[in-house]
C-alpha cells in the first residue's frame, strides 16, 4: 500500500491520502492526521508494531561500539553506528517498511526522556538526549526499556479490553 504524507510544520498537522485496507492501517492513518497536541498525549493506542520497533531499536544499540553519541539526525543504510534517533528510524523501517516520525513507539521514547530528565526542554528530544555530555549508552537503553514496558503494558490492557467486549 502506498501512502502520501503531507506535513505542515507551522500548523503542526499532517494529512494522509491512502486507501485503508485493515483496522491497523486505518489506525496508523489516524495517527498521521492527528495534531501535535494529540500526538503529545501519553495514552495513544499502541500496536504490536510499536513493541517490535522498540525491541529492535534496543537490539540495534547492542554495545557501546555501535552507539553513535553524536547524533545529527542523518541516518544512512550503510551506517555502522547508530544514535538513539537512527536506531529508532532503522527499527521503524525494518518493522513498518517506512519511517513514521510520530509513531507511538517513538513518542513513548520521547516521553521517557522527558520523565528521566524531569521535563527538560530539548529542541529534538531523541537527538539532544543522545548527545548530552553525561548521557551514556546505559541511559539510552533505560529510556528504551521504559518505553518498551509502557507499550507492553498498554498493549495488554487493550487486549483485555477487547476480550471483554
Amino acid at each position: 500500500m502506498t501512502r502520501m504524507l503531507v506535513f505542515c510544520a507551522s500548523l503542526g498537522i499532517a494529512a494522509v491520502a491512502a486507501p485503508f485496507a485493515t483496522a491497523q492501517d486505518h489506525s496508523a492513518g489516524e495517527r498521521l492526521t492527528n495534531t501535535s497536541e494529540e500526538l503529545e498525549r501519553r495514552d495513544q493506542p499502541v500496536t504490536e508494531d510499536d513493541l517490535r520497533i522498540l525491541v529492535r531499536a534496543n537490539q540495534i544499540l547492542s554495545s557501546p561500539a555501535v552507539w553513535n553519541r553524536h547524533d545529527t539526525r542523518e541516518c544512512h543504510d550503510t551506517d555502522k553506528t547508530w544514535s538513539l534517533f537512527c536506531a529508532l528510524e532503522k527499527a521503524s523501517r525494518e518493522v513498518l517498511k517506512e519511517y513514521r516520525h510520530r509513531e507511538v513507539a517513538l513518542q513513548e521514547v520521547r516521553f521517557a526522556i522527558e520523565d528521566v530528565t524531569d521535563g527538560r526542554q530539548f529542541e529534538h528530544r531523541l537527538r539532544d538526549y543522545n548527545n548530552l555530555a553525561d548521557t551514556q549508552l546505559a541511559d539510552v537503553k533505560r529510556v528504551l526499556t521504559i518505553a518498551t514496558h509502557r507499550v507492553r503494558v498498554r498493549l495488554e490492557e487493550q487486549k483485555k479490553a477487547n476480550r471483554s467486549r
